[in-house]
């Protein structure tokens, strides 16, 4: 996960300020698709749904705030909840769309650029003269 979800960031991040025109078409699509998934409906953030079982999301997860990191496990055990009860959220506390953040995303960036650059150094190698 460590390299491709660095390029679909910023693959998605290149379409939208370089393609205007494919932007155009893939914008209505991705709405529909986040409508369709439903993890707004249960109260959970699109960085809620990454995987943690990958040691560069944990790293990210451990960076995170006390706040930011209380509110993702209470946004996840309530949605596990829901799911146990085979329910949603009423209406009104759907999560909006302006309210779905990336809050984990650049501390998997960060970490995925120090994971890189530590590797570049540990493969380096010195020349004597």
């Amino acid at each position: 996960m460590t390299g491709s979800y660095l390029r679909t960031y910023f693959l998605a991040k290149y379409i939208t300020s370089n393609a205007p025109a494919l932007a155009k078409l893939i914008t209505p699509l991705q709405g529909f698709l986040i409508e369709t998934n439903g993890y707004r409906k249960m109260g959970l953030r699109y960085d809620d749904l990454i995987a943690e079982e990958n040691p560069i999301v944990q790293k990210a997860i451990n960076r995170l705030p006390p706040k930011e990191y209380y509110d993702r496990n209470y946004r996840i055990r309530r949605a596990h909840q829901l799911s146990l009860m085979h329910q949603l959220l009423p209406k009104e506390e759907y999560l909006k769309p302006e309210d779905d953040v990336r809050y984990l995303t650049p501390y998997i960036l960060e970490v995925e650029a120090e994971a890189k650059e530590r590797e570049y150094f540990d493969s380096a190698s010195v020349v004597k003269k």
